[in-house]
């Protein structure tokens, strides 16, 4: 099988389409064939290795899987002996952060591993890309509790975090700002926000209103230049750890503090978050927001883009079309 591999850690360059002997299973495996996967910011950081911390899961010095790849949608056309929930033919979507080596034509994966059932409604494109980044949308809201009429703040709202995240404050009725660029005024008001700022010529810090959230789901902004943005007992989140590791131990010195509050949204129950997504997906009640689509061989180009920051919602790696051009 043919599948997109680096051997080290580094840039999108270190990228290639391997050929591979097909997988095999035990008793207990399922073996999926892939139809699509998502590039997200979890896939960059197995590549690049960045943040260091990570490595600590892909592997110190080197990576410990070869192929790339953390989420996945695509159909089981075997299963071991042993597994009793699944079945070929099965069309399942599954994600995980430590990756599960999906960008390759199969992918074997054990029935305890994060994976579901994909909705009759839902195609695999769909199915795709509703895993990464609404998983770390629902981890900020897991961190709080919300309430109709409250207000807030998301910065990056048209990235995969943000556009999840902004569904699903719309779905609490909470009231909510969010940055982004102008050509996507209008998608972000349609996912749920009231006001898009645009976040290229302003500074979204020194805007004048008050929210009782400021959520930053591109992790590019610090507690401390968003404080003025907080109510009294408002509360900071960002999807990354900060200079010098500061949203971590800012969020356990909150413990003990009065007033506004800094909270660190540690990504858990991956579980969880595919039985809700799948729900509201069944309900039709989320639509992730899509960029573009990249045949799996242009893998290398689709990482690119999605590290130069301008992508918006979801970037979509298409395995199935062609088994990858010959």
């Amino acid at each position: 099988m043919k599948a997109v591999t680096r051997s080290r850690y580094g840039g999108p360059d270190l990228i290639s389409i391997s050929k591979l002997p097909a997988p095999t299973i035990q008793n207990d495996d399922i073996l999926v064939r892939v139809e699509y996967t998502t590039v997200n910011r979890t896939d960059c950081a197995h590549l690049t290795g960045e943040p260091k911390i990570n490595r600590l899961v892909t592997g110190i010095v080197k990576p410990t899987k070869l192929i790339l790849g953390t989420d996945f949608s695509g159909e089981i056309v075997e299963t071991g002996k042993a597994v009793r929930n699944f079945t070929s033919g099965d069309r399942i979507f599954g994600f995980k952060d430590t990756g599960f080596a999906s960008m390759a034509e199969y992918l074997v994966c054990k029935a305890t591993d994060p994976i579901l059932q994909i909705p009759e409604n839902v195609d695999f494109s769909i199915a795709a890309a509703s895993l990464e980044g609404s998983h770390y949308a629902l981890n900020f809201l897991n961190k709080v509790r919300l309430k109709p009429g409250q207000t807030a703040l998301v910065n990056g709202g048209s990235g995969a975090i943000g556009s999840a995240l902004l569904q699903f404050l719309k779905n609490y009725q909470v009231e909510t700002v969010t940055t982004g660029p102008a050509s996507q005024v209008e998608n972000l008001k349609n996912l749920g926000a009231s006001e898009v700022i645009d976040y290229k010529p302003a500074d979204f810090s020194q805007i004048s209103e008050k929210f009782d959230f400021v959520f930053d789901a591109v992790g590019k902004s610090r507690f401390k230049t968003c404080k003025n943005l907080l109510k009294k007992n408002g509360i900071y989140m960002s999807s990354e750890t900060g200079p010098g590791m500061e949203n971590l131990w800012l969020s356990f010195r909150s413990i003990f503090a009065q007033g506004q509050k800094v909270r660190f949204p540690f990504p858990k129950d991956i579980n969880g978050s595919l039985r809700i997504m799948a729900e509201l997906l069944k309900k039709e009640q989320f639509s992730p927001l899509l960029d573009r689509s990249f045949p799996s061989d242009d893998a290398e180009q689709a990482f690119q883009y999605v590290a130069s920051g301008q992508k918006n919602g979801n970037v979509l790696l298409q395995i199935s079309a062609d088994r990858f051009r010959s």
